[in-house]
């Protein structure tokens, strides 16, 4: 163990860091002081649950370097107080430490990094959303492993480190960190294609439409039907996403520890697909820290929620909430935590009990009582948002293969930018059609005169409600739209009915 000079007058240096409570950045001041005294390490501020983990961590990947605080007398005062830990204030406390022994000062950065107690920087969840966050500070120092996520940050210089010595070595003039915007960018994961289903005609319009309009859409058919297929292609005909929404789901899916080392700036829209038995928590987030659930992490692209009558309803019920807000707020130990939920939802159910209900090559074995009843369960939370259905069997399966997904993208970015150029020009108040409000379909998703007749005929027919005539013309809207028709015409409005969920 090695002898520390003590010091005539305290010692002291300032490191910046950042905390994080959802997407949420706080700047951390972290002030040292070492004065000759009896040994002890006291740390102020931060929360109690991480003191000891802290202590640990940091000391030991000091005494790695040669730097022990035996006969030192420190205190480490964090700022905001109450700041908990999690591994990213490490780095930050073990450079403050060495710049007051050295006494040396630090450029104003800010440092972000777990320690091993070998001294290695562990990667951190959260790091481009803490970055994003802070907008004063032009220089971060940040894990290795989290470069090519940091390498989509702008407004500051970031480097990255490997170890606790490549910091110092950095701090002191002798090595030079590299920088995170050298990093490679990982290609793009290979993509599912439309190209590789057969037939499902449909199925594949049904998807062009809730693409275009951010429908949310019901698929009903049997097993093997297609609805799985169909859905996982979903995100491949929308939009790409645009650099301010990559940054936003990036962001959550970096809070969630769930970017590869590999992987900078999200290109390609998320698709999730819980299962039904999945927790609240596990949809909508929660935990400690706190953690996004799948519908954040759907943020901007698909939650797909397979077999929607085996979720529980208190699930649902939570789920249908955040969907309302497009948001997930979750409160627990005086902290509230928000994560954006925006994802276009599609869900999928059986047409009967056993599957097979109008199935050519199986027999159904459902009695028709057991069949009123099980669709008399197609309605309430989540169910009730969806503005289409379609109707798949496994005999479409049988055609031919058809247009890829970029022909269909094409179309449904041509639909988009006419929605987009309506809200723009203050015609309406939402960007996209399946969030149109009724005075916005008043303006913009009146009828054709042969158009109203047979939406007034389909009311008295069917007993639409009010809220699914508002749904048939949002529909009606962008079907329009698709067809590049500025009038929604009586075939518009016709496939529109033909779309509304309405099980039969």
């Amino acid at each position: 163990m090695g002898t520390n000079p003590l010091p005539e007058k305290p010692l002291r240096s300032e490191v910046l860091s950042i905390a994080l409570t959802g997407l949420v950045a706080t700047l951390v001041s972290i002030v040292v002081t070492i004065e000759a005294g009896s040994s002890a390490v006291e740390l102020i501020g931060l929360a109690e649950a991480s003191v000891r983990d802290t202590k640990t961590r940091v000391l030991s990947a000091l005494a790695r370097l040669g730097k022990w605080l035996d006969g030192y007398k420190v205190k480490v005062e964090f700022s905001p107080a109450g700041t908990r830990n999690d591994g990213m204030l490490d780095l930050a406390l073990a450079t403050a430490l060495l710049m007051a022994l050295e006494q040396k000062s630090l450029p104003r950065m800010v440092i972000i990094g777990e320690l091993a107690q070998t001294g290695a920087v562990r990667p951190v969840r959260g790091v481009l959303p803490a970055l994003l966050g802070v907008k004063d500070v032009s220089r971060a120092i940040v894990p290795w492993s989290n470069g090519p996520e940091a390498s989509s940050v702008q407004h500051m210089e970031v480097q990255v480190a490997a170890h606790l010595q490549d910091v110092v070595d950095s701090l002191r003039g002798a090595g030079q960190l590299q920088f995170a915007r050298d990093f490679l960018k990982a290609p793009p994961l290979a993509e599912v294609d439309l190209a590789d289903i057969q037939g499902l005609v449909d199925g594949r319009r049904a998807l062009e439409i809730s693409a275009a309009g951010l429908h949310p859409l019901l698929f009903i058919g049997s097993p093997g039907s297609g609805k799985t297929m169909l859905c996982r292609r979903l995100p491949t005909v929308m939009p790409p996403l645009t650099r301010e929404e990559g940054l936003e789901v990036t962001s959550i899916h970096s809070v969630a520890g769930l970017l590869h080392t590999s992987q900078g700036l999200l290109t390609q829209r998320p698709l999730q697909a819980p299962h039904y038995t999945v927790s609240e928590v596990g949809l909508v987030g929660g935990g400690l820290p706190v953690r996004p659930g799948q519908v954040s992490l759907a943020h901007l692209g698909v939650l797909f929620l397979d077999e929607l009558l085996e979720f529980k309803k208190r699930t649902l019920a939570v789920l249908d909430g955040a969907l309302k807000d497009g948001q997930s707020v979750i409160c627990q130990r005086q902290t509230r935590v928000v994560f954006p939920a925006r994802p276009l939802t599609v869900a999928s159910v059986l047409p009967c009990p056993c599957g097979f209900h109008r199935t050519k090559d199986r027999t159904c074995k459902c009695p028709p009582e057991r069949i009123r009843a099980y669709r008399e369960r197609l309605r309430g939370a989540v169910f009730d948002r969806m503005d289409m259905k379609a109707i798949l069997s496994g005999d479409e399966l049988k055609g031919s293969r058809s247009e890829c997904s970029a022909d269909m993208r094409a179309r449904v970015v041509k639909a988009r930018d006419v929605q987009k150029n309506r809200f723009e020009k203050l015609v309406v108040t939402e960007p996209v059609n399946g969030r149109l409000s009724l005075a916005d379909l008043d303006r913009v998703a009146k009828p054709d005169d042969k158009g109203q007749r047979m939406l007034g005929q389909a009311v008295e027919r069917l007993g639409l409600s009010a809220e699914l005539h508002a749904k048939v013309l949002r529909v009606s809207r962008t079907i329009a739209d698709l067809d590049g028709s500025n009038a929604v015409r009586a075939h518009h409005i016709a496939e529109a009915l033909n779309a509304a969920p309405l099980v039969t």
